[in-house]
């Protein structure tokens, strides 16, 4: 195996500053070390570890690995800091194209588009990494933080995604992927797991963004995704307005949602703590809802209905008294009035008829109400289905990932 810090590369003084146990940062790197930088990935060799010592460096163009087997490593995400508030090319801060690759213990900060994005990779890991940008969320941040995408054997943990305009923490079209003990706010989406084939999301803290927990299928991708375990998540108070893109998929999702499902297939959410999410602490809902297609014009390789929903052992709080847009805000005061609250669970009520067994949402969890708003009917009759909802599925199974005994060692849920 071979290291390289890269401190050692640029000039002393430099180099000194970044040493400097006096200093909690050194300045802002000149241009000679982004070259160094830059040329240290194109040179890379499977087992290369490259060492970024602490400071801030300034960069104005995205940086690219495209060798399998190499690790990079700062001092901290809190110490070793790439800044792309200059950025003139490129889109991503770091772009990998490569397997077994790990990233840890450093901060990617103020990018044109993308923080970190891993592209067809597998055994990716991905550890005490912060992407942040830093002026508070705004529609001109970049899409997304944390972003491995055709993905196999996935790590995402102890890491940070905070302004993104689309979703801190996103792992799409992938398959066999832990995400744990991260904190994602002020995000549209905290963590977004898309079209991902089993995903064990726990552990993490999701707060003031739009929507805390995602799981999604969308049209026109390589795989639809299913198999997804949420459990022991914080997920609070995630009520910042919708601050994406116009046309992106998250620009649907209203503010105050807590766990959003949406179109996905196998999504078990247990064991945490959801509260004070103003529209609804979870919402399971179709495609039809987010208003990008009508019925009649699904692909037929699509399958736009949530099935095999299994929600029970959560702990709510709150949330439901300032749903966001018109038509729930009314909705709210027509069932429950002026001072009353959407229950937890807000279902929109698609059924796929074709499918055996119905919807198969089953929603024990306690006294917790669901409320299928009746969006087929366009909203004319909502009513509680407390009652007929409550069921139990098999628990989903454990993910594993090669050689992380923590992710092996988690214990499957109980009967839902």
């Amino acid at each position: 195996m071979k290291r390289i810090i890269l401190g050692m590369a640029i000039t002393s003084g430099l180099a000194m500053l970044a040493g400097c146990q006096q200093q909690p940062a050194a300045p802002a790197a000149n241009a000679d070390y982004q070259k160094v930088l830059i040329e240290r990935l194109l040179d890379a060799k499977p087992g290369d570890v490259i060492e970024i010592p602490a400071g801030r460096y300034a960069f104005d163009r995205s940086l690219t690995l495209r060798v399998n087997g190499v690790t990079i490593r700062g001092a901290g995400m809190d110490k070793t800091i790439l800044s792309f508030k200059g950025q003139k090319a490129g889109a991503e801060g770091l772009l990998v194209n490569a397997g077994d690759f790990t990233l840890e213990n450093l901060a990617i900060e103020d990018t044109k588009g993308d923080g970190l994005k891993v592209n067809e990779g597998e055994n990716i890991t991905i550890r005490g990494v912060r992407v942040e940008w830093t002026g508070g969320p705004k529609t001109t941040n970049g899409a997304y933080g944390i972003y491995p995408v055709q993905t196999t054997n996935v790590l995402i943990e102890d890491s940070v995604a905070i302004g993104a305009s689309d979703a801190g923490i996103y792992v799409g079209q992938s398959k066999n992927v832990v995400v744990r003990r991260n904190r994602a706010e002020r995000n549209v989406a905290g963590i977004e797991i898309e079209n991902t084939i089993g995903a064990d999301v726990y552990e993490n803290t999701a707060t003031e963004n739009t929507g805390g927990i995602l799981v999604f299928n969308m049209p026109n991708l390589p795989q639809p995704g299913h198999t997804t375990r949420v459990y022991r998540n914080q997920v609070i108070a995630n009520n910042t307005g919708n601050f994406a893109a116009k046309g992106a998929a998250v620009a649907s999702v209203p503010a105050g949602s807590g766990v959003v499902i949406n179109s996905n297939d196998k999504v078990e959410i247990f064991d945490n703590d959801i509260a004070d999410n103003q529209t609804a602490n979870v919402i399971v809902s179709s495609y039809f809802s987010t208003g990008y297609m009508t019925e009649k014009g699904v692909a037929k390789a699509f399958d736009p209905y949530p099935e095999e929903i299994a929600i029970h052992g959560n702990r709510f709080k709150g949330g439901g008294d300032k749903p966001d847009g018109l038509d729930l805000k009314a909705l709210k005061v027509a069932m429950f009035g002026l001072g009353g609250r959407l229950p937890d669970v807000l279902w929109d009520g698609y059924v796929n008829a074709q499918r055996p067994g119905g919807a198969q949402m089953c929603v024990d969890n306690g006294d917790v109400a669901t409320l299928n708003a009746d969006g087929p009917n366009k909203y004319k009759n909502p009513s509680v289905v407390t009652d007929a909802v409550r069921c139990k599925l098999p628990p989903l199974p454990v993910v594993t990932l090669p050689g992380d005994a923590a992710a092996t060692s988690a214990k499957a849920a109980p009967a839902a």
